[in-house]
């Protein structure tokens, strides 16, 4: 049997599956999606292309599919990708019914692959149009870039599209870094360079932007050369804040923004002192996949709980309690003063409270700033910390000039259209989608809800919405137990909410507020995290 064979199975009776319902079926061996909306039947690929997600265990609202892990979105009529952080669609199958049972009918092929990239244009040599694609540097390395060529081409766009990058890398997955230590960096691509040059998107890599010139639309690079564009997106990312404290300049003192980094930091902390300055999320992953492999792990932060900006002192607390269960010293409210080494390596950390640690390897991970330094005296519209402003079209205050992820600081729904700069994979993939519509004047404005999620342990702690100024936070189940759901309220209403293996309840309220519908406090107090139906309705 070749890939083109057709094959056509009876999977199930009609009314074995009601309306709304999500079921997992097989076709001649292969796991296939099959949903049953307002009496309609659609069958997909069962696993999410991001991570392999099961989309029968996701929330369905009216044509939307949204993965239970990460809140990938996909529309069950055609396939397609609404929301990110996955890159590609799902393949669709036919579906009849004839009398009472249903049929699926696929060819091999389709459903071997759980995914579909879907269909672009061709570079056409003719078309003089550039679009420079200034890609993120370090943080969530050219995700925005990257999406934003591929939709290019997808909306049928055939100039030249020039991707650029500091790194020697294509774009890759950053979130794994701390994740998963242990990676190559070809593990990690997002995408490969032949799948770059079959959508003919030239890649420029280890080339860093030092000017642009608007008045002349021309950007020039630290080699020298020069490029000229028609339409220029600058998604320069972020950069890891230094150390400003005697020592900081000592060897293996790290940061961790590439996979070369991982790597380093894997191999230096192995059955070795490894202090980690900073309970980000970065500092806290390391901490988890290190925790058995390091001699000893001692964390250093100025607040009282570790991910306490982002998620809050409850769930701080849990990720505390999963870390020091597995050996690793917290020390908190204290800040490091001084790192002292031998023969030009650090070997101790200084505390303000006077406490010495032992640490043959530091990483640091005390937040980052913009890299947008190249863009200074030019009259680009940025903010107090150097991340350019721009509309929910991603444009800056410069005609033809866009700009996406980590560098942006923009409207954002949630926070009643102020402006704040978010970090997260699928914020930068939803701007770099937008800027290229707008690029190619299709005048669309960003509407998503910010998601991420963190792993430690082999547990996901996810996260939607943005809970920036909440007043007040409501838990379901049990933050003891390791299982809850925490909303993040603000002027009466849920405006976040984080949870702990309680999927797709994150998936579901992410959808909610997609939708524009506020859940009120009274509401998320009633909603029973075991009774989805209940907030469904909202």
């Amino acid at each position: 049997m070749d890939g083109d064979d057709t094959i056509t199975a009876e999977v199930c009776k009609e009314a074995d599956i009601g309306d709304g319902e999500l079921w997992d079926v097989m076709v001649a061996g292969y796991p296939v999606l099959l949903v049953r909306n307002k009496k309609e039947f659609r069958a997909l690929g069962s696993k999410c292309p991001h991570y392999g997600a099961p989309l029968s265990k996701g929330v369905l609202k009216g044509e939307r599919l949204r993965c239970p892990w990460h809140g990938a979105c996909f529309n069950i009529k055609t396939g397609d990708i609404e929301e990110y952080p996955s890159l590609d669609c799902l393949p669709c199958f036919k579906v009849t019914v004839e009398d009472g049972k249903v049929f699926v009918t696929a060819k091999k092929k389709d459903l071997e692959s759980s995914l579909r990239v879907k269909d672009t244009s061709k570079r056409y040599l003719l078309n003089r149009e550039t679009m420079l694609l200034l890609g993120e540097v370090t943080s969530l390395v050219g995700v925005a870039a990257l999406v934003c060529a591929e939709t290019l081409r997808q909306e049928g766009f055939t100039g030249r599209i020039i991707m650029v990058t500091k790194e020697k890398h294509v774009p890759y997955d950053k979130s794994k870094l701390s994740k998963a230590m242990n990676l190559k960096a070809e593990d990690v691509y997002l995408r490969k360079p032949e799948f770059l040059d079959a959508h003919g998107i030239e890649l420029w890599t280890e080339k860093e932007a030092v000017s642009v010139d608007f008045q002349k639309q021309k950007v020039c690079f630290m080699d020298g050369s020069s490029q000229k564009y028609n339409q220029l997106l600058i998604a320069t990312g972020s950069h890891s804040s230094f150390l400003k404290v005697p020592g900081a300049d000592l060897q293996n003192v790290c940061v961790l923004q590439t996979p070369e980094d991982s790597s380093k930091i894997l191999e230096l902390a192995t059955g070795k002192n490894l202090v980690i300055v900073g309970a980000s999320f970065i500092g806290m992953e390391v901490a988890a996949f290190l925790s058995d492999k390091a001699g000893a792990i001692s964390v250093v932060e100025k607040k009282e709980f570790p991910l306490q900006n982002a998620l809050g002192p409850q769930v701080g607390g849990v990720a505390m309690k999963m870390l020091q269960n597995k050996g690793v010293k917290f020390y908190m409210k204290t800040e490091l003063c001084e790192l002292k080494g031998t023969d030009g390596k650090v070997a101790e950390a200084v505390l303000a409270s006077g406490e010495k640690l032992p640490a043959d390897v530091v990483v640091v991970g005390i937040g980052v700033f913009p890299n947008s330094a190249f863009l200074k005296g030019t009259s680009i519209a940025r903010d107090d910390s150097g991340a350019i402003l721009v509309d929910l079209r991603m444009q800056t205050n410069i005609p033809n000039v866009f700009a996406a992820g980590d560098v942006v600081s923009f409207p954002v729904a949630l926070l009643n259209g102020d402006w704040s700069s978010i970090h997260h994979q699928q914020v930068a993939e939803a701007h770099g989608h937008i800027a290229a519509l707008n690029m190619l004047k299709k005048e669309k404005e960003l509407h998503t809800v910010p998601f991420f999620w963190t792993t430690m342990f082999g547990k996901s702690i996810r996260y939607a919405g943005c809970g920036k100024g909440y007043t007040d936070t409501i838990v379901k189940g049990s933050l003891e137990q390791q299982k809850f759901l925490i909303f993040y309220i603000r002027d009466g209403f849920v405006t976040a909410a984080a949870s702990l293996n309680c999927d797709p309840m994150v998936s579901l309220i992410a959808e909610v507020l997609y939708l524009g519908k506020q859940i009120s406090k009274e509401e998320a107090e009633a909603c029973d995290v075991c009774n989805i139906p209940s907030l469904a309705e909202t």
